[in-house]
């Protein structure tokens, strides 16, 4: 995340970023953001209006640029307006489209005759000072999205739980297992609603295996030793808390469309369902794999 230079941020801190959605605000904010950089050449490297005497690009083929964008991003409205608010996925799409052809103009010769400069291009400034707009644009808008540095859009976690899903290392002796956490993780990162319902059921199947991660007879033998092996013998009350909170998410995991397609299921829609959910089972699982040395 760029650092804000605004007062109100350095007095009461920053605006917490959970918002799931683009406001008329900010989506004319973006519009203005794009069309100024058509304005001013920073797409002419990769749709380059090229002088007719043949002596280099001068600027962006406005034409070119969204013909392209159109054929990548097929929801993209034909008549894109800055009073109108695509699709949330559109808006997110057409800033990785940007961010992939962004780059800084650099003013070479001066062609008198036509009365323009012909341009070089920095991809790296351009694609830095993009990124920089676009995500402070976001963070002052309490936006739940960021555009990294490679010009990809990346949902942020909730506050208390981002952090750990970006940096979490899975080593658990199991490569199903390792597996199922890792594409957990990275899907719940996701702007699609979808992918993060998909986090969630890989999530709970990842938890069913860490059940068996332990020596033992059975599953609850198991069960009990992992617990056993992440809580301190002298906390007896935290282990009993981790012994209840275990068998409330297997519940969870039996009772809700997690797992299961049944229709008899209650089906889990809303978002801050998906993110109060993910975080219980994630933090969960992290201190037992993480007091068992199987995460950092």
């Amino acid at each position: 995340m760029t650092e804000s230079t605004y007062f109100s941020d350095r007095e009461r801190g920053p605006r917490a970023r959970t918002e799931e959605t683009i406001s008329e605000r900010v989506w004319r904010a973006i519009y203005y953001l794009v069309q100024r950089r058509i304005d001013d050449g920073s797409f002419g490297a990769s749709f380059p209006d090229m002088c007719v005497d043949g002596r280099g690009p001068f600027g962006t083929d406005a034409a070119a640029f969204w013909r392209t964008a159109r054929a990548e991003i097929p929801d993209l409205p034909e008549n894109i307006i800055a009073d109108e608010v695509p699709d949330l996925l559109v808006i997110l799409d057409l800033l990785e489209f940007c961010a992939r052809s962004v780059a800084q103009p650099i003013q070479r010769d001066f062609h008198s005759y036509f009365g323009h400069y012909h341009l070089d291009f920095d991809r790296d400034a351009g694609l830095a000072e993009f990124v920089a707009s676009v995500d402070r644009l976001f963070a002052r808008n309490g936006v739940a999205f960021e555009l990294t540095a490679e010009g990809i859009v990346r949902r942020l976690g909730p506050p208390t739980l981002g952090d750990t899903l970006r940096q979490a290392v899975f080593h658990t002796g199991d490569a199903v297992t390792d597996r199922l956490l890792e594409d957990a993780r990275r899907r719940f990162l996701s702007p699609q609603t979808a992918d993060r319902l998909d986090a969630l059921e890989k999530l709970w199947d990842a938890f069913e295996r860490i059940k068996t991660l332990e020596k033992g007879a059975n599953k609850r033998a198991m069960a009990t030793q992992l617990l056993d092996r992440a809580v301190h013998a002298q906390s007896p009350k935290f282990r009993a808390f981790l012994e209840i909170e275990a068998k409330a998410l297997t519940d969870i995991g039996n009772s809700l469309r997690i797992r299961h397609s049944e229709t008899d299921k209650e089906p889990v829609e809303a978002s801050e369902q998906v993110d109060y959910l993910f975080h219980r089972l994630f933090s969960f699982l992290f201190l037992l794999l993480r007091r068992t040395r199987r995460a950092r």
